[in-house]
């Protein structure tokens, strides 16, 4: 497991705790988790600065989105979204929201991956249909991030400079219909394949 998402994962596990012990007080406390649930669970995990910068900010900006998750999942009052859900939910929108250097589509693939891997059968639909609506949002408001500004740059630079770039660009020219590669078509492709 890679030593971000083992770090999201004992975050998830620290606020899952705080959360179900109704925000108990005293950093003490949320230090004890940390240590205890880094020992049971991620003992090679060298980024706990990481795990501490979640947990830190999920505290400070909880009220906030808490808010942003009541708006945008109005069918389920936050205290009867389950608890994994909740904290998953958290960590996700810090990210997206408050973490200038993670890109959007790490924090929400992330925190699709902490769901499914701790909450239940729906528990990654639900987040990423939640993530995904503050996302497309974001984007409408262009509260899009600098990391994502440039690594959308940076694909747009290498979409143009690759050899297929003209082939696409005269294709398109031609019809006013786009060129689909029949592999992106489902059944298609299985259809067009040579019988032996």
């Amino acid at each position: 497991m890679a030593n971000r998402h083992l770090a999201r994962a004992l975050a998830m596990q620290t606020l899952y705790e705080w959360d179900f012990r109704n925000g108990m007080a005293g950093e003490e406390k949320i230090k004890d988790i940390v240590d205890y649930d880094k020992d049971q669970f991620a003992a090679g995990l060298d980024d706990k600065g990481f795990v501490q910068e979640l947990i830190d900010g999920v505290k400070k900006y909880k009220e906030e989105i808490d808010a942003i998750i009541i708006k945008y999942a109005p069918e389920w009052p936050l205290d009867q979204i389950t608890t994994v859900d909740r904290n998953v939910l958290r960590i996700g929108i810090f990210e997206l929201k408050h973490s200038p250097n993670i890109p959007a589509k790490v924090a929400i693939n992330e925190a699709i991956e902490l769901a499914k891997n701790f909450g239940g059968e729906s528990s990654g639909k639900f987040v990423n249909g939640v993530l995904g609506a503050i996302y497309k949002d974001m984007e409408a408001l262009g509260e899009i991030k600098e990391v994502d500004r440039e690594q959308e740059n940076k694909k747009t630079i290498k979409q143009a400079s690759s050899p297929e770039a003209p082939a696409r660009r005269e294709n398109t020219e031609e019809s006013s219909h786009p060129v689909i590669p029949s592999e992106a078509v489902p059944g298609e492709a299985e259809e067009s394949q040579p019988s032996e």
